[in-house]
């Protein structure tokens, strides 16, 4: 039940940013001179770098998401033998590898490492006078980038809790194995949001 309202729940997500994109094609039609001229400061080998961190974020998500669904809640080797290639394979064989919270960690670090991109990013703009109160393409910029980025955010928090979790358990049961693939539905959905408004943003300028 838990997974079925989480995808209940992103699909009015998804309506949300539909609502978004609607805004910024509609505004973005009536202001082409504003475009032209404002979308030529964008950064955009700088976003495409920020893009790719988030997208491999969710590989490592996945990760980890399957050693929870396997029931396993952390590392059985060394730091360094993560079983890369023996996860991918969704092989466990007793082999050592990484569990669950250390991919989720990693998957965490790329994650702040993308909110610290854009926030770079936004710093940048401001400076070039792109601001949200400046034009209407500061306005939609920000409000569709931002509400994005404060998704991420809540994902942030969200693999947070589910870390902390599995220091508080010695067995790690099918209950929270299911917290961790809930919180993987929500990261991957802001990861293809992410994709479209980068496509739409960046590359359809």
């Amino acid at each position: 039940m838990v997974a079925v309202g989480t995808i209940v729940w992103l699909s009015s997500e998804l309506m949300f940013f539909a609502g978004l994109f609607a805004m910024y094609f509609q505004i973005r039609s009536v202001s082409a001179p504003l475009w032209a001229e404002q979308t030529a400061k964008l950064n955009v080998p700088f976003a495409s770098v920020n893009c790719l961190i988030l997208v491999v974020s969710s590989l490592w998500c996945q990760l980890g998401v399957w050693k929870a669904e396997a029931g396993q809640k952390s590392r059985t080797g060394k730091v360094w033998q993560t079983g890369f290639l023996d996860g991918l394979r969704r092989g466990h064989a007793g082999k050592p590898s990484w569990g669950m919270r250390e991919w989720y960690v990693v998957t965490y670090i790329f994650g702040a490492l993308f909110i610290s991109g854009q926030i770079f990013e936004y710093a940048e703009l401001v400076s070039e006078g792109v601001t949200l109160s400046a034009d209407r393409y500061g306005s939609v910029f920000y409000m569709t980038t931002g509400f994005h980025g404060m998704h991420v955010t809540g994902g942030l928090i969200a693999f947070l809790l589910i870390i902390g979790r599995t220091f508080t358990t010695k067995n790690y049961s099918h209950a929270q194995a299911i917290g961790a693939v809930v919180t993987s539905y929500y990261w991957h959905f802001v990861d293809v949001v992410w994709v479209a408004l980068f496509a739409t943003i960046y590359l359809l300028k």
